[in-house]
Parts: C-alpha cells; sequence; structure tokens
C-alpha cells in the first residue's frame, strides 16, 4: 500500500518539530536525544540541560507513559532538576536524565538495556547514566557492558551498588531541618509523618524515622510493598486514595512527581512537606503558592533528594561509603540557607533553591571562560619547539 503524503502532512511534521525546540528552548536544554531500535524493544529519550559545572549525570527512569509527549516533558523537567540539585549540593556536575518507555515489571531485557547503553556510549561523556525509578542496579550492569559512563553499579564491580541508604539519610536530614523552622528544634520524636511510596528510600527513610520515635504512616499502589513496612518498622499502613487527607505533621512523597497539584492540595493538613520525589509541584509557581496559602513549609525535592547523586557522582572519584554520608547529611544546612534566603527576599523556597543554584552555575561558568590550555595544543608546541631547536 502506497501512502501519499500530502502538503498539510509536512506542515504538520514541521509543527511538531518547532515545538520540540520550543520545549528545549523554554528552559535552555542544550541537547535532546531519542533513541529507537525495534528489535530490542527500545524507546528511550536523553535530555542534557547544562555542562556547565560538569558531565550531565542522571538516572534512567523506565515508566510506561501514556504518550511519546508524557516521555519528553517528564524527561526534560527531570534533567533541568539535576542541574540545579548538582549546583546546589555542590557537585562538579551538570543535569541530564534519560526516560525509557515501558513496562518495568515485563518489558526489561538484556538487549534493551545493552542497546540503551549503546546510546550512551555515542555520547562520549557528555551523559552518565544511573539507576532511577523502574531500574535498578542489575539493569545498570547490563547498560555497562556498552559503556563506561554508568554509575550505581554494584560494589563487586567497583560501584557504590544501591543509592538508596544514601538519598534516604539526605531526606531525613532535610525534614529535621524543616521542623527546626517550623517548631523551633528540629526533633522528629511524636511527629506524624505520611510517607506516600514504599520503595528502596522510603524504607530506609523510614527505619531513621522510626528510630527517632516518629508516627510513620506508609501507602504504595502496591500494597505488599508498604505492608513490608508496616511489618518490619511498625509503619501505619493507609490507602493509596487517603493519603492527601490524613492530618499528618510532615507529608513525604517518595513515589512519582506532579503530585502537588490543584486537586491534592485543597485536600492536605500537613505543616511541611518534604520527600524524595522528583517534580512533586506539578506548576512551580501557581501551586508553591497555594502551598503557602495555606501555611505549608516546602521543602525544595531537587535539594532535600540529592543524597542520590551525591552516592554516585562519589563512585567518579572513588567511592567512599563515609564521604557520601556526610554530603547527605551537609542537606540540612543546605535547606537551612534555603528557607533564610527566602524570608530575606521574600521569596518562595523553590525559587530561593532556584537562585542559589543559577548563581554557583553563573561564578563556575566564569571561570570555565578562562583558557586553561589542552595538552593536545602543548604536546604539537613541544613539537615544533624540538624541530626548531634543530
Amino acid at each position: 500500500m502506497t501512502v501519499l503524503r500530502t502538503h498539510s502532512d509536512h506542515l504538520s511534521e514541521q509543527d511538531d518539530a518547532l515545538s520540540i525546540f520550543a520545549e528545549i528552548s523554554k528552559h535552555d536544554h542544550e541537547q535532546l536525544i531519542f533513541c529507537a531500535d525495534e528489535k530490542a524493544g527500545l524507546r528511550a529519550i536523553i535530555a542534557v540541560h547544562n555542562t556547565t559545572l560538569g558531565p550531565a549525570l542522571g538516572g534512567t527512569r523506565m515508566w510506561n507513559y501514556h504518550n511519546d509527549r508524557e516521555a519528553l516533558t517528564d524527561v526534560l523537567r527531570l534533567s533541568r532538576g539535576m542541574t540545579y540539585k548538582a549546583a546546589v549540593a555542590g557537585l562538579n556536575l551538570g543535569g541530564g536524565k534519560a526516560v525509557i518507555i515501558g513496562n518495568s515489571q515485563s518489558e526489561k531485557s538484556e538487549s534493551l538495556f545493552r542497546t540503551y547503553g549503546r546510546f550512551v556510549e555515542g555520547l562520549g561523556g557528555r551523559y552518565i547514566t544511573a539507576e532511577d525509578v523502574g531500574t535498578n542496579v542489575r539493569d545498570m550492569e547490563w547498560v555497562r557492558m556498552e559503556t563506561k559512563y554508568v554509575t550505581g553499579i554494584s560494589k563487586a564491580l567497583g560501584g557504590s551498588g544501591d543509592p538508596s541508604p544514601v538519598t534516604a539519610l539526605g531526606v531525613y536530614m532535610g525534614m529535621k531541618a524543616a521542623c527546626s523552622e517550623r517548631y523551633g528544634n528540629d526533633s522528629l520524636t511524636g511527629k506524624k509523618i505520611v510517607v506516600q511510596g514504599a520503595g528502596q528510600v522510603a524504607y530506609y527513610l523510614c527505619g531513621h524515622l522510626r528510630s527517632e520515635g516518629a508516627k510513620v504512616f506508609i501507602s504504595d499502589i502496591y500494597e505488599d510493598k508498604a505492608r513490608r513496612i508496616v511489618a518490619e518498622y511498625g509503619a501505619t499502613y493507609i490507602k493509596a486514595e487517603d493519603v492527601y487527607a490524613q492530618d499528618a505533621d510532615i507529608f513525604c512523597p517518595c513515589a512519582l512527581g506532579g503530585i502537588l497539584n490543584s486537586d491534592t492540595i485543597p485536600q492536605m493538613h500537613f505543616a511541611i512537606i518534604a520527600g524524595a520525589a522528583n517534580n512533586q509541584l506539578a506548576d512551580e509557581t501557581i501551586h508553591e503558592q497555594q502551598l503557602i496559602d495555606k501555611g505549608v513549609l516546602y521543602v525544595p525535592d531537587f535539594v532535600i533528594n540529592a543524597g542520590g547523586l551525591i552516592n554516585v557522582a562519589n563512585e567518579l572519584e572513588g567511592y567512599n561509603q563515609d564521604r557520601a554520608l556526610s554530603q547527605a547529611r551537609g542537606i540540612y544546612d543546605v535547606i537551612k540557607a534555603i528557607v533564610k534566603l527566602s524570608k530575606e527576599e521574600r521569596m518562595t523556597t523553590n525559587s530561593a533553591a532556584v537562585r542559589l543554584a543559577e548563581e554557583r552555575l553563573q561564578r563556575i561558568g566564569q571561570i570555565k571562560q578562562i583558557y586553561a590550555g589542552s595538552s593536545g595544543f602543548t604536546g604539537r608546541l613541544g613539537e615544533m619547539s624540538q624541530k626548531i631547536s634543530r
């Protein structure tokens, strides 16, 4: 069958291309890579947001998106968040992210991840990947078979293994910093905390919370995962649909983003929102203002959940868990500084965090404008001087 392509078809394609470039330029992304291999079942998007501070590092998320546009929106937002996360955490890394479109429960395979690894290798180190929602250490080991630009691999292969414990520690310290601001002290003893999502980060986080005497309420769309935390830590199980209406001190989103929106915020009765999920605000301007109007202290997600990035970044320098944990504890002071700035400048905490990130990007960007020479060029100069001396 022959398909006739009309003038309107070409115009439609041009409009799609222009809209994609508009999306890229909206938040100053540097590069967007679409990866496809039908035999391996791979459909992926890699977004490189900013490499001012260093190569873009960010995890690969595998999720069953409803459509390609949803996947594109997610990867662009996530990669931008990684730039700010690295900058605020004081890391010499840029921001990037990748999404693989597919069901992580049933569509994983060695060929899929190794094929994806070939695409990562083709970027020559501009993007370094790691695990994320829907992927794990084993998946990254498959990726590593095709590229060295991957972190979060097992300790047996020289990596750091699961970054969740470091992420959880950072979230725990961030909660304490928020409590210090809201209640005058950073104790979590007796605080009611609702944790949404029962993945690995939530698992380790609940251990910290219960050890300090917090009252933890846990929920997940997969009830068995939540029940594991209930059994091990003595948390209280609540249904997923009842999460937002709970009366508690702290709400801790540890699942997917976009959950702070015009439907959920009116239901909330929390003093603090501090959790590990990325892109929690559906709209950064509208929905943070709604939280402010309700008297809620929002802790920017890309600051409080930086422990995972800190952990895998340490692999690049030779992994030292004590150093990674120490850096994660430093999230406490970063959040205190953000709250202080937001008060002084009368801005939202999210805006204050973005300002700190962008100020560091600007400072380091100025340094990198100074030419420091290159080994290749100086080597050629040496060869030339030898010829002249002869």
